[in-house]
């Protein structure tokens, strides 16, 4: 098999697995909260890409921070937001993270082109249809996604800046890993944990049982699906171009929504399955024929 093939293969791979993550995050949160999963996963990954740390320069290391702390935020609002919607839905408002840089070009006064203009119009009668159960339903679960979207495309603006500044791509990605698995330990400490200190001993003693528990799912979460596919993805992007990859991750939410189904038991009508289409158009659209881009998407989905 040709190596471009093979890039591109990879690349199905990694957009099949980043479709798991949405099931199998939400089938443990109502016994985690969005924190303990978060630090569960990426302290694995952490501890598994650690080396990629080694002789690390000292820039690398610190855009890594910075850029974890946004990453942090993302995934807090991506994972409280899973526990109070379906996972399907989580993942197609999250997928509209692709259409923030735009978005954030208008708000500077640069307007877009018509191709951008109909990628909008197609995510927004595509999050409508989604949104369609007789009326127009959105719940607090549906913000946060809409909100973790936003972080999202933030957080790939400043890495298309972070990546062109860098020694090695691994390390601002390894970094990153690291800074959102200690913010997250960190917030439960000083935000969930309790004060006293005989009920702190029982909150971290049941809250070690739930996360034993929950291992299968976790160690699934923080070894395969964020330390071995991030290595996966850093291969496919160097053999493949930047718009084959858009094109291949534009289809997560559709993976997810089957893995929910088959994870879950969630089913989506006809009016979200048209939304699901339009939305997962309007991704494609949005990022078909753009510049070529550094590989800054190295994060776990």
């Amino acid at each position: 098999m040709p190596t471009h093939a093979r890039g591109i293969l990879g690349l199905l791979v990694v957009t099949l697995v980043w479709g798991t993550t949405f099931p199998a995050m939400k089938d443990m949160t109502d016994t985690l909260s969005a924190n303990w999963i978060v630090v569960s996963r990426f302290a694995l990954a952490g501890l598994l890409l650690a080396p990629f740390l080694l002789r690390a320069a000292w820039r690398d290391l610190v855009l890594g921070v910075l850029a974890g702390v946004l990453l942090f935020f993302c995934y807090l609002a991506q994972v409280e937001g899973l526990s109070l919607t379906s996972s399907n839905r989580n993942a197609f408002i999250c997928g509209l993270n692709v259409l923030v840089v735009p978005l954030l070009g208008i708000a500077l006064g640069k307007w877009p082109d018509g191709r951008i203009g109909l990628a909008l119009l197609l995510a927004v009668g595509g999050l409508f249809a989604l949104c369609w159960e007789g009326s127009f339903t959105w719940s607090r679960g549906d913000s946060l996604a809409l909100t973790a979207a936003f972080l999202f495309g933030l957080y790939i603006k400043v890495m298309e800046q972070f990546a062109r500044r860098v020694e090695r791509l691994m390390t601002l990605t390894v970094a990153q890993i690291c800074t959102v698995a200690l913010l997250a330990g960190l917030w439960i400490v000083l935000r969930e944990a309790p004060r006293d200190t005989l009920a702190a001993a029982d909150y971290y003693r049941q809250m070690g049982s739930e996360v034993w528990a929950a291992r299968w799912n976790l160690l699934y979460l923080g070894v395969i699906a964020t330390a071995a596919i991030i290595s996966l993805q850093t291969w496919g992007q160097r053999h493949t171009s930047a718009n084959e990859a858009a094109v291949i991750y534009a289809f997560e939410p559709a993976s997810a929504a089957i893995f929910g189904y088959f994870w879950l038991g969630e089913t989506m009508g006809p009016m979200q399955l048209l939304g699901a289409l339009l939305l997962i158009s309007g991704m494609i659209v949005s990022q078909w024929n753009t510049p070529e881009r550094p590989a800054a998407a190295l994060v776990p989905e």
